[in-house]
């Protein structure tokens, strides 16, 4: 999967926050937000192809967490931003 185009990460009052941006985006009317993690994960994938396996391993590697904890996590974000079109497969 990858993330779809047109939309960029950007820092707001301290979180971070997923924008639509460009003719590709008119319709998306959220303002997306993320945490510490999901904003690492997003930067880690930006622009790349990628798995719900490579979200896990970038886990194990910033965070001290189980590798099943991990994987959860990971297809858990994969997910929700699938179901709101932040993501293709």
């Amino acid at each position: 999967m990858k993330i779809a185009e047109g939309f960029k990460l950007r820092p707001l009052a301290g979180e971070f926050i997923i924008t639509g941006e460009g003719p590709s985006q008119v319709n998306f009317n959220k303002m997306v937000s993320l945490n510490d993690s999901a904003a690492y994960l997003w930067r880690a994938v930006e622009g790349k192809e990628f798995t719900v396996t490579d979200l896990k391993n970038l886990l194990l590697e910033e965070y001290e967490v189980d590798a099943d904890t991990a994987y959860r996590d990971a297809q858990k974000l994969v997910d929700q931003w699938l179901k709101i079109g932040l993501v293709t497969e």
